[in-house]
């Protein structure tokens, strides 16, 4: 993955205000949408992105809030505290919704544990044997690969039907403003070097529809040398978007700027 310059891709508070403002009119204007996220479009997140939010590890979230610059879509990520509230900086980070350079790499490793049990008699005869697989169970939410392949390609499928609805049923008050995404969970890993970040659509039983989601597909120095558990994945789905669900019962949610 391409290592880019934080400096240039650091954006003042009041850009970040008027980048969300200007995404809140594209939603209510389908052309735009249009015109504006083609759905094989990717969001990279570099390395020194991760070590600017790692300085804020101490808070629990942080907010991915989309934006238009430069009459194209963006994420600014900013910290959260527990209340839910923005973490007052003069910049934030930002990066660019762009085409792909390269092919994508979705990788997971799944760890297999044999059980043999042997039982030996009061005279020490062997009288039962046997083995059983012991299959994997994930110690953190990690997407399963065929389910973060299958919401990226009905993202790329029906991104822009699921657009229309919403255009058309609610003129836009439903698509997204941001999304939330754990701490801990996006950049606390020392050995992750950057993400990739796909849109994709996945179904919600508590609200009955599809919902747009972030999925982070995460680069490594060495999968296998992150931290250990019975399931190593590169892929992740963290991302809670709002609206629907929005933690912070306000009225102008998406314009914290």
């Amino acid at each position: 993955m391409t290592t880019l310059n934080i400096l240039d891709y650091m954006l003042p508070v009041k850009e970040c205000g008027e980048a969300t403002n200007e995404w809140n009119l594209c939603r209510s204007d389908y052309s735009r949408l249009k015109d504006m996220i083609p759905t094989n479009f990717v969001f990279n997140i570099s390395e020194n992105h991760l070590n600017w939010m790692r300085g804020f590890r101490e808070y629990p979230e942080f907010c991915a809030a989309v934006g238009v610059y430069n009459r194209r879509l963006v994420l600014i990520f900013y910290p959260m505290d527990s209340e839910g509230k923005r973490i007052v900086e003069k910049e934030y980070p930002y990066t660019y919704l762009t085409e792909m350079v390269s092919d994508l790499k979705l990788q997971e490793i799944q760890e297999y544990t044999i059980v043999k049990n042997t039982i030996l008699s009061k005279g020490f005869e062997k009288i039962e044997k046997d083995a059983d697989l012991a299959f994997p169970i994930s110690n953190k939410p990690v997407l399963e690969q065929d389910k973060a392949v299958e919401a990226i390609e009905k993202w790329r499928e029906s991104g822009m039907d699921w657009f229309y609805r919403e255009y058309k049923e609610t003129e836009g008050i439903g698509i997204f403003r941001k999304f939330y995404v754990p701490t801990a969970d996006l950049c606390l890993d020392q050995y992750l070097t950057g993400i990739t970040c796909s849109f994709g659509l996945k179904y919600n039983d508590i609200y009955g529809k599809m919902l747009v989601t972030l999925i982070f597909i995460s680069f490594r120095e060495n999968l296998q040398r992150s931290e250990r558990s019975q399931m190593i994945s590169n892929t992740y789905d963290w991302a809670k978007p709002c609206p629907p669900i929005c933690r912070i019962p306000d009225v102008d949610v998406g314009n914290e700027f």
